[in-house]
């Protein structure tokens, strides 16, 4: 990868609240990455419209009429992804698991954030199985994507404390402005080693 600022391309499937936090890192002059485009596999995520809102190309790959071939989908979303000069990929709020496919085509340059500290609560409903597990924190996790899903090396975490009343909602909150602050710092580490 050259000198040049890495150029990232941020996938999400609803409102991008973490992709929000990604383009307005990005807007600073030293931060080492651009943000060359925000995908989404739902033509109406929320997202698409803050994305361009921001000066960021928006770009959806509907997957439904690919039915089930996952793989068409993801070809179609590579496809546009290269097209707009992404070397690198964020996902954020991504709900889709990804093929082998896809995973091999990014390796190495794609990073997911994850409401829960991986190892432990990988997939859904991670605040609510942390609080039925009496935890006495939670928090997020930036990893690299590799086949397993919320399985790959682990590149950054934040943690903060489950409070007393705590309800699935109000951790969620805590939790996503801890995300908020984490991923843009991980991200600009992440292009940083790639550039060396």
């Amino acid at each position: 990868m050259s000198a040049a600022k890495a150029r990232v391309g941020i996938l999400i499937s609803g409102r991008g609240s973490n992709m929000q936090a990604l383009v307005e890192a990005a807007q600073a002059a030293d931060y080492p990455a651009r943000i060359a485009v925000v995908a989404s596999n739902r033509p109406d995520a929320p997202g698409l419209q803050t994305a361009a809102a921001l000066g960021v190309r928006a770009v959806a790959v509907d997957h439904r009429p690919f039915g089930d071939d996952r793989e068409a989908h993801e070809q179609a979303l590579d496809a546009a992804l290269r097209e707009a000069g992404a070397e690198v990929i964020a996902m954020a709020g991504y709900m889709r698991v990804l093929t082998p496919w896809f995973v091999n085509a990014w390796a190495g340059r794609m990073i997911n954030i994850h409401p829960s500290l991986l190892p432990a609560y990988p997939g859904l409903r991670t605040h609510e199985r942390a609080l039925e597990a009496g935890d006495a924190e939670a928090g997020c996790t930036v990893h690299e994507v590799t086949l397993g899903v919320d399985q790959g090396p682990v590149l950054g975490q934040a943690r903060v404390p489950v409070l007393p009343g705590d309800d699935a909602g109000s951790l969620a909150a805590r939790v996503l402005e801890a995300e908020h602050a984490l991923y843009p710092q991980v991200l600009a580490e992440f292009c940083r080693a790639l550039r060396q």
